[in-house]
C-alpha cells in the first residue's frame, strides 16, 4: 500500500501571533495557559500544526490499514465553539481519569472543554502524562 500523505503538517507561524489574534479574551487566556502546562509536561516548545492546532513533540505512528504519518505527542486548538485537546489515548490508566475531569465532551480522538475553568487541571495533567507515556510504549517519538 502506498504512503498516503497526511494532510496536517508542522508549520513556521508562531504559537503566541496565532493566540493573541483569538478574539475571545477568556478563550486566548486560556489558551496561553494551556501552552504553560502543556510545555511543562512535555519539555517541548509549542509549534502551530497547520492552521489552528499547537501541538507540543512529536512522534511517528503507522497502523496496520498501512496508513503512517507524524503528529504532536500532545496538542490543544482553541476552536470557536470549545477547545480541543488532543491530549488522550485510551489507556487503561486514562479511562478512569475520565470520570474525574470535570464537564466535557468527549470525541473520538479528543476531549473538547469551553473553558478550562470547567475542568479539573490536576486530572487534565494525569491524562496527559498517560498518553506521553503511552505514545512513548507503542509509537516511534521522532522530538
Amino acid at each position: 500500500m502506498a504512503k498516503s500523505e497526511t494532510k496536517t503538517k508542522p508549520t513556521e507561524i508562531k504559537v503566541a501571533d496565532f493566540l493573541n489574534a483569538l478574539d475571545n479574551e477568556q478563550k486566548k487566556q486560556d489558551a496561553f495557559r494551556l501552552v504553560a502546562i502543556l510545555k511543562e509536561i512535555t519539555g517541548c516548545d509549542p509549534y502551530l500544526w497547520g492552521s489552528s492546532i499547537v501541538g507540543f513533540g512529536n512522534y511517528h505512528y503507522k497502523y496496520d490499514s498501512g496508513h503512517e504519518g507524524d503528529a504532536p505527542v500532545l496538542a490543544f486548538s482553541p476552536r470557536k465553539a470549545e477547545f480541543s485537546l488532543y491530549i488522550y489515548s485510551q489507556s487503561s490508566n486514562s479511562e478512569p481519569l475520565l470520570e474525574k475531569l470535570g464537564k466535557f465532551k468527549m470525541g473520538k480522538a479528543c476531549i473538547y472543554v469551553k473553558k478550562l475553568a470547567d475542568i479539573d487541571e490536576a486530572v487534565l495533567r494525569e491524562i496527559a502524562t498517560n498518553t506521553i507515556r503511552y505514545i512513548a510504549d507503542t509509537y516511534e517519538r521522532t522530538a
